[in-house]
């Protein structure tokens, strides 16, 4: 790898992959923790997907949940911490003054900036690694429901870019993605964090959705940042991983999307049907039987004429 960037070899296919893999290591951190070869990640990946479909289940059938409130506001305020963290390396490393938004090639150099990213980009990769344990805490709480394929896609698929951002491209453009991302899961965590104090604060959580919304927004964001390469010439940030972001940000788009129609705009419109079926039937029994109303009335003015002569 030399500080002018990653070269995209011609030939075909298989050579262009092999030699892409090879020859375009970092080499500033290639050595660092998870970042040397994949096989570690691919063998927690595997354990993670086993536990959290098959054998976690399976050991939870039969027991009760584990409540984990303490740990659920641990696990979470040290998520939002970093984060935190996150956001502030990534504008500060590249996006406040360094960083150009319509093009940024990766800065391969040791130069106090681009080592500055390099970490960060490290950073976010163990953070997403970290956040297996979100699946996990579900499986031990038995909230297998929340253990959707969009959840573990999602977390399955970020660890696997995480590494592939650490040892191909360690800063520039596809960085924006990791500084919106981090800036989401401040709010996200602390959601979370929020939830698991228990009721006299849940109530309070009204603004879960928007979460949501925010993570479709993201993406948007994303897509349009990334399909802009494709249409500068001279850009010097690989076209074909500036393709695949494309790709994967449409991709949670729609998923995302998807996920917000069934849970809060489907469920909303069928509750209000729900509702309101009672008041209609109310209402066709006012119009359509006003002889009822009528005979109650003369009821109620005989037994008011009743009471009257008794008390003279």
């Amino acid at each position: 790898m030399n500080a002018d960037g990653i070269s995209e070899p011609s030939g075909g296919v298989l050579g262009r992959v092999v030699k892409f893999f090879v020859d375009n290591q970092d080499e500033r951190t290639k050595e660092w923790f998870l970042s040397g070869s994949i096989t570690p990640l691919i063998m927690l990946l595997v354990t993670y997907l086993y536990f959290c479909l098959y054998a976690g289940p399976r050991y939870m059938a039969k027991r009760k949940p584990f409540k984990l409130e303490g740990v659920l506001i641990a696990y979470n305020a040290v998520q939002v911490l970093l984060s935190v963290v996150l956001v502030y390396e990534g504008i500060e490393g590249g996006w406040r003054q360094h960083y150009n938004y319509r093009c940024q090639p990766v800065d391969y150099s040791r130069n106090p900036v681009a080592m500055r990213m390099a970490r960060a980009v490290w950073m976010y990769y163990m953070c997403k690694v970290v956040e297996l344990l979100d699946t996990v805490f579900f499986v031990l709480r038995k909230k297998q429901n929340q253990v959707s394929f969009l959840h573990v896609y999602h977390h399955t698929l970020m660890p696997i870019c995480g590494f592939i951002g650490v040892k191909y491209f360690a800063g520039g453009h596809g960085t924006l993605l990791g500084v919106i991302n981090s800036f989401i899961h401040v709010c996200m965590y602390a959601y979370y964090m929020l939830a698991a104090m228990g009721p006299k604060v849940q109530k309070y959580l009204w603004w879960k959705r928007y979460l949501t919304v925010m993570q479709i927004v993201q993406f948007i964001i994303v897509f349009f940042h990334t399909v802009q390469v494709q249409f500068q010439p001279t850009c010097g940030y690989p076209k074909s991983i500036a393709a695949l972001l494309t790709l994967n940000a449409g991709l949670f788009i729609y998923m995302f999307s998807s996920f917000y129609v069934h849970s809060y705009i489907r469920k909303s419109n069928a509750a209000s049907k729900r509702l309101a079926k009672p008041g209609e039937e109310n209402n066709n029994q006012l119009e359509c039987k006003p002889k009822d109303a009528a005979e109650a009335n003369v009821r109620t003015a005989v037994e008011a004429g009743v009471q009257a002569k008794k008390d003279l």
